[in-house]
């Protein structure tokens, strides 16, 4: 799933068809699709430019294409062909095509959250497996997600009469994601703050599930954030991680995950809590339970 800069902000207003940010402007394509030139890269969906002041892209994406599935896209056509270099140019690029394919940012956001929803509950997203797996782990009925991003998950459990608390320490993501609940009556509570500091009491979920998190997280704070699971969960910690043969940067992936390191992930907690358990296995990436 794609990840959201906080040093830019994406309910900034914009001139219809277009979005600038962080020298990197990005415009809905009109007419024929030119390609070619110096210092231009494009496909059959993209057009950059990179010049001396502006990196430029112009694409020609639909209302209806509007989704996290994006970033599978953006990576095919612009990462990996070299056109985009690194986190911050693939996250505004990211941004600039939700804000340009719809005008108005409420608009264009709430297009974009439809959309993923709608494909992840219907099960044809590349990430839908996850989700709909993390549900049928989840114990209880009040769950803490870590690292919620969009806020996806959240969602999900909400529609399905979850209580649940999403946290990020991305600002805008959260703000994106209180604005999407309340226009798709999708009670969600929101808490901007580092998964390694959670500002809510012990014992005050029934499951905390960190889905696709730890591989942001350098080594002292994925313990610092398993340990603050910990803490808060009264029953169950669900933890998901891709499994990649090397971090995909430009999602800001810093970790590498195998079973083996899962396993022993798991058991240096069950040394540290008396009566944990851990369980792990593989299903579209791995998986981490700790039961207490």
């Amino acid at each position: 799933m794609s990840g959201m800069n906080t040093a830019f902000d994406p309910m900034a207003p914009t001139r219809n068809g277009w979005w600038c940010a962080d020298g990197i402007r990005v415009r809905r394509r009109s007419g024929s699709h030119r390609c070619g030139g110096h210092r231009r890269w494009c496909t059959p969906r993209f057009c950059v430019h990179r010049g001396d002041v502006w990196l430029t892209v112009e694409h020609d994406v639909r209302p209806d294409e509007l989704s996290d599935e994006l970033a599978v896209l953006l990576v095919a056509d612009l990462i990996d062909g070299g056109a985009l270099r690194g986190r911050s140019e693939f996250e505004a690029v990211f941004t600039g095509v939700v804000r340009s394919t719809v005008d108005g940012a409420l608009p264009a956001w709430l297009r974009f959250y439809r959309n993923s929803l709608a494909l992840l509950e219907s099960g044809t997203a590349a990430f839908a497996p996850v989700h709909a797996r993390a549900q049928t782990l989840v114990a209880g009925n009040r769950v803490v997600d870590l690292g919620s991003c969009f806020g996806f998950f959240p969602l999900r459990l909400a529609r399905h009469g979850f209580d649940v608390v999403a946290t990020d320490l991305s600002g805008p993501a959260m703000h994106l994601l209180d604005l999407a609940a309340a226009a798709l009556q999708r009670p969600v509570h929101t808490a901007r703050c580092d998964a390694a500091a959670v500002p809510l009491p012990d014992h005050c979920a029934d499951t905390v599930t960190a889905l696709h998190l730890l591989e942001h997280l350098d080594d002292h704070t994925i313990g610092a954030a398993l340990g603050e699971a910990l803490r808060l969960a009264r029953r169950r910690v669900v933890v998901a991680v891709p499994m990649e043969d090397r971090p995909r940067e430009c999602y800001g992936h810093i970790q590498r995950f195998d079973l083996t390191r899962l396993q022993q992930l798991g058991a240096r907690w069950c040394a540290e809590f008396p009566g944990l358990t851990a369980t792990v296995d593989e299903f579209h990436g791995g998986w981490l339970i700790l039961d207490l």
